[in-house]
């Protein structure tokens, strides 16, 4: 029996419009040669698309960190032999090294089988699905989440909290958690959180309402908190990058009382001392000898 030309004609029309809806076919990631991979939510489910180019930033390249970068590596070496191992909470100052301590754990740790995947904190609603996808793989796997924060409501608040209290379904052995955020607790606080149930409206027990909202950050085995440098600590910084950077581009721009009364004026306009801002810095102040230098 053939189908009616009109009805035929309208079916390919309304084919044509949901196409672009629909989506894109996922290509099967190769994960011996692939290391990173982002999580793409769309309507109907997800996809990982591999990250063709990861910073190439080191261990070594993270300076004035030494204490959280000892706890998280040695924390990803025992997730990597097997051991047990903490989800991690990495918090604290902007510009401290947080994210940039996960990365360079790939380039370190990469060639031992640790993969990462990023995913938004939209995206987290989708963790079930992303961790049905990783518990079959002969990898290690940090889902990652950067620069995490939740406010009142957000529907993947409950669902990261389930994922790391395995209420609901736990995390196979070769998952873990790394997530990044400016707060320690990962939640708006406000003043009325530390007034008392008698002075907030609406709350009946008040003392469980803040309880509910740092629950979360609770549920990370693993805290490492980062905190602004003292000038010293920043001062130091600033020379070592100096150097670093010198040395790579041939030049020499020996360290000297002017190089850091600019360094600690450099902190003051920005109105921060951390290691991202000792970095452009030298980046700054190396390229300035090198070009000044430089034969005419």
């Amino acid at each position: 029996m053939s189908l009616d030309p009109e009805l035929t004609a309208q079916l390919k029309r309304v084919l044509t419009a949901l196409e672009p809806l629909l989506p894109r076919p996922a290509p099967k990631l190769d994960w011996s040669t692939c290391h990173a991979a982002n999580w793409h939510r769309s309507p109907f489910s997800g996809r990982l698309e591999p990250v063709p180019e990861i910073e190439a930033i080191h261990l070594d390249d993270l300076l004035g960190i030494e204490a959280q970068k000892q706890a998280v590596e040695a924390n990803t070496r025992q997730f990597l032999a097997g051991l047990p191992a903490n989800n991690a909470l990495l918090w604290g100052t902007r510009g401290t090294g947080k994210s940039s301590l996960v990365r360079a754990l790939l380039h370190a740790y990469a060639g031992k089988g640790l993969r990462i995947i990023q995913v938004d904190k939209d995206d987290l609603v989708s963790l079930p699905a992303i961790v049905e996808e990783l518990k079959a793989q002969p990898y290690h796997f940090l889902v990652f989440s950067d620069d995490l924060s939740f406010e009142a409501g957000d529907p993947s608040y409950k669902v990261l909290k389930s994922a790391l209290d395995g209420s609901v379904y736990a995390l196979p052995a070769n998952v873990l958690i790394y997530v990044t955020s400016n707060r320690r607790h990962l939640v708006s606080e406000f003043e009325s959180d530390n007034r008392g149930a008698m002075m907030v409206e609406g709350e009946v027990h008040h003392g469980e309402a803040v309880e509910e909202k740092i629950s979360l950050s609770g549920r990370f085995g693993l805290w490492v908190a980062f905190h602004p440098f003292s000038q010293d600590r920043y001062v130091e910084v600033v020379r070592q990058w100096v150097a670093r950077l010198a040395e790579r581009a041939g030049v020499d721009t020996p360290w000297s009382v002017d190089a850091e009364a600019e360094a600690i004026l450099w902190s003051q306009k920005k109105g921060d001392r951390s290691g991202r801002i000792a970095w452009q810095f030298a980046c700054d102040w190396v390229g300035r000898e090198a070009l000044r230098r430089a034969p005419a």
